[in-house]
């Protein structure tokens, strides 16, 4: 039986939202598998002021079946449900709509809703716990408390093993796409995860290339490093089409500048110059994030693309799927990545993906039609091209990427039997 340290900062933080990032699916999938597993005690942690401290379990394995169920659909907040029913609506009239579906921005911290509370209850109530319980390994997914050394440092002088998932270098290499200080922070981080973790878990070949190439610009060790590519939710894999008597493209990310959404609206511009009514739609799927304003700008003052354009912050697994289903295609025009999950989920779908060509999009989705980030007129004519085609009629799709295998990679990494499929949810202990 071995005894997992797995450190839940990341997911706790998320209680109030209603619809998961990438990294936040990571944090949950790894949670419900060790849950699941018959060999395994899950010791659940959080980071507070530069320290673990323990977190209670039977809370814990409660609050990831309550998030699992929230984030696929389950108890969808009636705001969320209200802005589906409109964005559908509109994908669906035979004619443009006056106007834009567009979320409202997010509310202020004092507005939030009371899940958050009951998280933050927990957190309080970790004051008063006993030291971390004795343990074999601890888990970190999230990148969330790796900024300060003090955590590892004290698991490695206590011969706890300490295994970290490197999701990508993107604030180091790119810093600027990412706020002032987050580069300084993730350059800790991975410096930190280098000096002190026993094995790096990374997410593609790319990631780890980066890793390596930065490990030896800053002479740091370089630990075991185990490339597992991220699993797919069932939802991705098979399923219903939203049905449209309009073609629309879709794209799935955070709104912000690394997204390269800059280009795609200058491009729809031109489209409704040129096709005027038969413009297709174009869904942007996903939260504001950093430096969002010139597609904002976009987005409330252009009378280009007004009734053309939407936006959706908190869409359920499964409406998001159905969308991305019945799109003339998916679009990835990201300047940079570590992984993609959105790009992977549309290629095991079978839908269309028109891509960034950059190394995670070649190594993970080399079937889509890969098109140079800058080539704004190569991106223009695939557009064209897919809006004036027939819909492509759904293919079988690549083999998914699976949690199975995944996980598999990981168990072998730690020393756990592999042959242990992720469950269908929480349980066990």
């Amino acid at each position: 039986m071995m005894r997992i340290l797995y450190d839940a900062s990341r997911l706790m933080s998320r209680a109030e939202r209603s619809a998961p990032t990438g990294v936040d699916r990571v944090c949950l999938a790894y949670a419900e598998w060790l849950l699941s597993r018959p060999d395994v005690v899950t010791l659940p942690v959080r980071g507070r002021k530069n320290r673990l401290v323990a977190v209670q379990p039977e809370w814990f394995r409660d609050f990831v079946v309550d998030l699992r169920a929230r984030w696929s659909g389950a108890g969808v907040a009636p705001a969320d449900v209200a802005h589906e029913a409109l964005l559908l609506e509109a994908l669906a009239a035979p004619a443009r709509p006056a106007e834009s579906v567009i979320s409202p921005p997010p509310p202020p911290e004092r507005e939030k809703p009371a899940d958050k509370g009951r998280v933050l209850k927990q957190f309080f109530k970790s004051r008063h716990v006993a030291p971390l319980p004795a343990a074999d390994l601890y888990l970190n997914v999230g990148h969330t408390t790796l900024h300060q050394a003090d955590a590892l440092r004290d698991l490695e002088a206590a011969g706890v093993e300490r295994v970290v998932l490197i999701h990508d270098l993107i604030p180091i290499t790119h810093p600027e796409f990412c706020r002032p200080g987050d580069g300084a922070k993730h350059h800790a981080r991975v410096t930190h995860a280098l000096r002190h973790a026993s094995r790096v878990i990374v997410n593609s070949a790319y990631t780890r290339d980066e890793l390596r190439a930065f490990a030896a610009r800053e002479g740091l060790p370089q630990p075991p490093v185990h490339v597992a590519h991220l699993g797919l939710e069932p939802a991705f894999v098979a399923g219903d089409a939203v049905a449209t008597s309009r073609p629309y493209f879709v794209h799935v990310g955070t709104i912000e500048a690394r997204k390269n959404l800059a280009l795609l609206l200058t491009l729809w511009r031109r489209l409704e110059e040129r096709l005027g009514e038969r413009t297709p739609s174009l869904v942007l799927v996903g939260r504001y994030g950093w430096e969002n304003e010139a597609v904002l700008d976009h987005l409330q003052r252009s009378p280009n693309l007004r009734g053309i354009v939407h936006q959706a912050a908190n869409l359920s697994d499964e409406v998001l799927a159905r969308l991305m289903r019945g799109a003339r295609a998916v679009l990835a025009p990201s300047s940079v990545e570590g992984f993609d999950l959105p790009a992977v989920e549309a290629v095991a779908m079978g839908r269309p993906l028109i891509a960034s060509d950059i190394p995670p999009h070649r190594e993970l989705t080399p079937q889509a039609e890969l098109i140079d980030p800058l080539d704004g007129l190569g991106w223009l004519a695939a557009i064209e091209r897919a809006t004036m085609t027939s819909p492509p009629a759904a293919s079988e799709g690549r083999a998914a990427p699976s949690w199975e295998a995944h996980f598999d990679i990981v168990a072998r990494a730690v020393g756990l039997a592999a042959a242990s499929p992720l469950a269908g949810g929480a349980k066990g202990g």
